[in-house]
């Protein structure tokens, strides 16, 4: 698919993704309808509904390209294909339900095992990323338009990471000492991604844990702005796994995190 046809693909999810946003906060407001699914995990209508939307835009945009959404996949069968697009509606559905504001929603497109295009909202931030093309990542924000390229926002010396639990695991702590890292955040959801791809943090290392749709979206954003995305034993990280599992994962903004 040429850069030309995943930049009108782009443009053409913004307002989607901009509208799935606002209606995500709107059904929290009213009060969210959840059940809990095979796999114990929470499930909202605010999921559903935002899943509804992305997908019916994408199907209107690539009828020909199948759809994986966290929301209808059967984890049972095997994943073939090797054009697809990947979907979480909500990742962070517990923030969510819970009125945090950094759950996110996701899409992306992967080509031969690489996530090229995708799209990560953050509603409550009032935030949205987007890439097509190495090279091609933006910020939207308060409607402002802004390409990034991983640059560092943080001061000179500091070197944060970020983590998705309180208390990350030895084998994680030692990965991070090895980069110099002085400073760990939590942070919930796919926006760890996008604010390493923004420069606003410096790196992020986790086992093996969560399913392709948690990562793409984010990970197409953050390697086309420059990041560099590998698994913890520096393989490449790769998608169209038949059982959708993400290896280990090691994000950071650049070789040498102090520039």
């Amino acid at each position: 698919m040429k850069a030309s046809e995943l930049k009108t693909i782009s443009e053409s999810l913004i307002e989607t993704f901009d509208k799935a946003g606002k209606i995500s906060i709107e059904l929290y407001k009213k009060g969210l309808e959840i059940e809990i699914k095979e796999d114990k995990s929470p499930v909202s209508n605010g999921d559903l509904k935002v899943n509804e939307l992305i997908t019916n835009k994408i199907t209107e945009l690539t009828p020909n390209i199948p759809i994986i959404s966290e929301e209808t996949v059967d984890i049972k069968i095997k994943n073939k294909e090797k054009i697809f697009w990947l979907i979480d509606p909500i990742d962070g559905t517990k923030e969510y339900i819970a009125g945090k504001d950094e759950y996110t929603l996701n899409a992306a497109l992967v080509i031969n095992t690489v996530p090229v295009l995708g799209f990560v909202g953050v509603p409550k931030k009032d935030r949205l990323f987007y890439t097509y093309n190495p090279g091609e990542s933006y910020l939207i924000e308060a409607g402002q338009r802004k390409k990034i390229n991983c640059k560092k926002q943080q001061p000179k010396g500091k070197v944060v990471a970020l983590s998705s639990v309180y208390k990350p695991s030895d084998i994680i702590l030692n990965k991070l000492k090895k980069y110099n890292v002085n400073s760990i955040v939590k942070m919930a959801s796919s926006y760890k991604f996008c604010v390493i791809a923004s420069g606003e943090y410096d790196i992020y290392a986790a086992k093996e844990r969560a399913n392709e749709w948690d990562y793409a979206a984010g990970h197409a954003v953050a390697q086309n702005a420059g990041a560099i995305i590998k698994t913890l034993d520096e393989k490449p990280f790769l998608y169209g796994k038949e059982d959708y599992k993400n290896p280990s994962l090691l994000i950071k903004r650049s070789e040498n995190l102090d520039d």
